[in-house]
């Protein structure tokens, strides 16, 4: 059956921080040059914000520029730095303070503030929508559209109302081709089109691997006297220390008397029996965690991956019809420990080229221009000088690594006459379980710690059940008979969500996807041993319902 089609002069994929900073400067730029252009943004999640999960401590460098009056604009963007504390945690008893001279310069955070990125999404949506971007949330981009010579199309919207035998039930909506002269990328880290188009477009030729952490969050009202609005704590240390895995917690004391915390662990960890969900659920038990927590009330939880490779790892933005821009080609900057103003930065950029194309009588297929302007900008100057951070990490650990990265950034900033390359991917980093030592993990106190189901329950994921599963195996006897023997199957363990189990039945050991636990975090997509699972767009409407992430 033929498609219906739409056409535009821009399609952006993903509603997050680079595709809607993108739309709003694409519109700003045709307003200042009374040009005509038509925008439209693709939104997987049932609304704008749903899918967004930062930490966030916001640096308003990019805002600045989108919208010098941000502040008069309303934009949710309220509560400023006002202390900035750094834990070397050295048990699960102890930590250091350390001084500030010992940070990492691109680390401090004056003039930054803490943020839900989710309702500052929500707010550039508003921002877009006024200057005429039409917004569809709700709509997911399952397909790449591709002209004959090769250059992209445009995106195919999935279909719904798909049972999971395939067949097409009572609530079927067809897909729908969305046409466009560019197409922007925005997915966000791991995007599933993405990794298409950079394996179709030989994107990442002559760049180390693309490196990820999982950061899982919760958010807390905890009693006003425990709350200090606008104290940012980062650390590193325990719990991961413990199995010579890298990464680092977070707990930042927003307005209303909430705090958001969170553990990012690096996906390089070679210990298969490791859990990020229950080492983020330990660290809350350390006494510098604990006690701002006391009597409180989790109220919100989520999980994210985020690329942090940099700009060893950041493939070719640009191709035939297209752009891929933010955290879907990897642009943030590990060593501040942010993305949000280096993904709003590219979306800028991005739009900029767009626009200029478009005012040329012959517009480009490929925006060879953007290179160009990246590498003209700040954004660039950024990735460049803290390109070393995710090399000295992986290849030192933490604590060796660490003083690396602060030689690098304080004496030299960022300008060392060498590049340190990891060139090993996540993936391949896991070593036998029979070489590692098993992890035994405290059952939750649900208190302070708690199991992943209740956990699920409070992120609102929900996907219609009768559907076909989203995660994707390319051969369905790799968990139980070579993952499993070699690894002690890891997706157990990975997954922040619960949903992948090995159930031992009459039948014997098999593998259990339980696809609607799902929060679309993208670990199993990057972190399994054989690359077997394939994360790919379920229905529309579908996966975490985050209030203020």
């Amino acid at each position: 059956m033929e498609r219906e089609s739409m056409e535009f002069d821009v399609v952006i994929v993903g509603a997050g921080p680079s595709g809607l900073s993108a739309a709003c400067r694409i519109m700003q730029l045709a307003q200042e040059s009374e040009q005509e252009i038509t925008v439209c943004v693709v939104e997987k999640g049932s609304e704008v914000g749903a899918h967004i999960l930062s930490g966030a401590v916001l640096e308003p460098r990019a805002l600045d520029e989108l919208f010098p009056d941000w502040q008069s604009m309303g934009a949710p963007v309220n509560s400023k730095v006002t202390q900035d504390t750094f834990y070397f945690y050295t048990s699960q008893q102890s930590a250091l303070k350390l001084p500030g001279f010992a940070i990492p310069k691109p680390t401090h955070n004056d003039g930054n503030y803490i943020v839900s990125m989710g309702n500052v999404c929500r707010w550039l949506a508003e921002q877009a929508e006024g200057l005429g971007v039409e917004i569809y949330p709700g709509f997911t981009a399952a397909e790449i559209l591709y002209h004959e010579d090769g250059s992209v199309k445009g995106i195919a919207t999935g279909e719904m109302g798909v049972s999971a035998e395939g067949e097409q039930k009572d609530s079927y909506v067809p897909s729908m081709e969305l046409h466009a002269k560019y197409t922007l990328f925005a997915e966000g880290c791991r995007g599933h089109l993405g990794k298409q188009l950079i394996e179709q477009f030989n994107l990442s030729e002559g760049k180390d691997p693309q490196h990820y952490g999982i950061g899982i969050k919760e958010i807390w009202e905890i009693p006003a006297d425990q709350h200090e609005e606008g104290k940012v704590i980062h650390g590193i240390g325990w719990p991961l220390s413990e199995s010579g895995s890298s990464g680092g917690a977070f707990l930042y004391h927003a307005e209303n008397n909430q705090v958001y915390i969170g553990l990012i662990t690096d996906l390089s960890y070679s210990n298969p029996h490791v859990s990020p969900y229950e080492e983020f659920q330990r660290w809350k038990h350390h006494p510098e965690t604990a006690k701002y927590l006391q009597g409180g009330t989790r109220i919100a939880y989520g999980a994210r991956a985020i690329a942090k490779g940099g700009l060893n790892s950041l493939p070719k933005m640009h191709f035939p019809g297209g752009l891929i821009i933010g955290c879907d080609a990897g642009t943030l900057n590990s060593v501040k420990i942010k993305g949000n103003h280096t993904a709003m930065k590219s979306g800028m950029i991005a739009a900029e080229t767009i626009v200029a194309a478009l005012q040329t009588e012959s517009p480009a297929r490929d925006l060879v221009d953007f290179d160009t302007a990246m590498k003209n900008s700040w954004l660039h100057e950024e990735l460049y000088t803290t390109r070393n951070f995710s090399g000295f990490m992986h290849k030192f650990g933490s604590l060796i690594g660490a003083a690396f990265v602060w030689i690098d950034q304080t004496i030299f900033g960022g300008k060392l006459p060498f590049t340190v390359h990891d060139t090993t991917p996540d993936h391949a980093a896991l070593k036998p379980a029979a070489q590692c030592k098993k992890i035994t993990y405290p059952k939750p106190d649900n208190t302070l710690s708690f199991d992943r189901l209740s956990s699920v329950f409070l992120s609102n994921t929900n996907h219609e059940e009768d559907q076909p599963c989203h995660l994707r195996l390319k051969d369905s006897t790799i968990p139980i008979a070579q993952n499993l023997p070699m690894y002690d199957e890891p997706a157990q363990r990975y997954c922040p969500a619960g949903v992948y189990e090995i159930v031992e039945d009459a039948d014997g050991k098999r593998f259990q996807i339980n696809s609607q636990n799902c929060v679309h975090c993208k670990t199993c997509d990057i972190k399994d041993p054989a690359q077997n699972i394939t994360w790919v767009t379920p229905e529309g409407f579908g996966g975490p319902n985050y209030p203020n992430m």
